[in-house]
């Protein structure tokens, strides 16, 4: 017997290209715009959100039958403030620089609306275990664009990957500045982000007729 059915693959496929939470919902475009200009920075905050939706909409479907209908809203932000938490400490312990660079930022998947709404549109009517799918797969989804984004935005903003020098060195002109390349300075700002995610949306709804007629 096959671990996941067609039903649950598709919760994690799903938000990956159709149904993505930033291409197609549009959600969660603030953080695209201001923690992708460094491919690092991207992927730590996908990692982030990957962890906080899957393990909140776990722990909301858990909790779906007590919850007071009244209070479930501060009773969701408890609880994806908790993991928050939990993933600042961790950053601050193992990667402080980067924590600090993030600080805000990860502060602000408290109120991710990809997030609460997940928690709001699924976890409450669903188990847990299709729960997890569908946190993992919308988390996904989230963070494939910001990685896309911050590849481009950095390589072509500072010449650089993961802060190391992928297509020569600005100062001394050797690989691509010898023969005359600039770095652009316009990717490194939060317009340039919006490009970005319009240029990816540009491809997939082209890809996928189905997608403009529903639009």
């Amino acid at each position: 017997m096959a671990l996941l059915s067609k039903k649950d693959s598709k919760l994690i496929l799903d938000p990956l290209a159709d149904n993505n939470p930033i291409t197609i919902q549009v959600l969660g475009i603030c953080s695209a715009l201001a923690i992708t200009a460094e491919l690092k920075a991207s992927v730590v905050m996908a990692l982030s959100v990957l962890f906080v939706l899957g393990a909140g909409n776990v722990v909301i479907s858990l909790m779906r039958n007590i919850i007071p209908s009244k209070i479930r809203i501060i009773v969701q932000l408890v609880v994806v403030a908790t993991l928050v938490i939990i993933v600042d400490q961790v950053l601050k312990a193992f990667a402080y620089e980067l924590s600090k660079t993030l600080s805000v930022f990860v502060g602000l998947i408290i109120t991710n609306c990809i997030i609460m709404g997940r928690f709001e549109a699924f976890a409450l009517g669903n188990g847990p275990w299709k729960s997890f799918l569908d946190g993992i797969g919308n988390a996904a989804g989230y963070g494939i664009i910001l990685v896309i984004v911050g590849f481009f935005r950095e390589l072509l903003g500072s010449g650089t990957l993961f802060g190391f020098k992928v297509l020569g060195d600005p100062v001394t002109k050797t690989g691509l500045y010898s023969i005359g390349y600039e770095n652009n300075g316009f990717m490194i700002i939060p317009p340039a982000a919006l490009i970005v995610v319009g240029i990816i949306i540009w491809v997939q709804r082209s890809r996928n007729r189905t997608l403009i007629e529903e639009a």
